[in-house]
């Protein structure tokens, strides 16, 4: 299919979520989330689920499952690093009915462009669940927007129309 044909099969006005992963964050002091949020709606989709939940994989999955059926698609932002409590990667990849292997290996290649070899150890995924879409970001306010604009924002709409297909 010609890319031209790709901008023609959108959705458009879609409804998400924004979900931060995090024991630290707070409504006040939740700069990746509020990018995150801001992105969306600054493209013309409604963000009609937010939250905050502590880097608990029972936790992060029951929001993801909950509030998953009432969207089309979700971004989880923190957990995707190397710590003991960096689990957000691993609970969205057990969700998933199919990755997209092809975001996490853009993202660390744009990463990779603007931190180095520290992109490396970015486990950023996303996929798809039950005909929506996921995807788990770091918490840098930095590669929330680079996900954002470079990944999220400019397929969103033609992911949505293929999984409505």
């Amino acid at each position: 299919m010609p890319a031209e044909q790709h901008k023609e099969q959108v959705r458009a006005n879609l409804k998400v979520g924004v979900l931060t992963a995090s024991d630290t964050r707070t409504a006040d002091d939740d700069l990746s989330g509020a990018a995150v949020r801001e992105l969306f709606e600054g493209a013309g989709h409604q963000v009609t689920y937010y939250e905050i939940v502590p880097d608990a994989p029972a936790r992060i999955a029951h929001a993801i499952i909950a509030h998953l059926p009432t969207l089309d698609a979700i971004v989880v932002n923190g957990g995707t690093g190397l710590t003991r409590r960096d689990t957000t990667a691993d609970v969205v990849r057990s969700l998933l009915d199919k990755e997209i292997e092809g975001f996490g290996e853009l993202f660390r290649m744009l990463s990779f462009e603007q931190v180095g070899a520290a992109a490396m150890v970015s486990r950023a995924v996303a996929g798809v669940r039950q005909g929506r879409f996921i995807a788990a970001l770091p918490g840098s306010t930095k590669a929330c927007r680079l996900a954002m604009e470079k990944l999220i924002l400019p397929q969103i709409g033609h992911i949505a129309y293929l999984l409505a297909q």
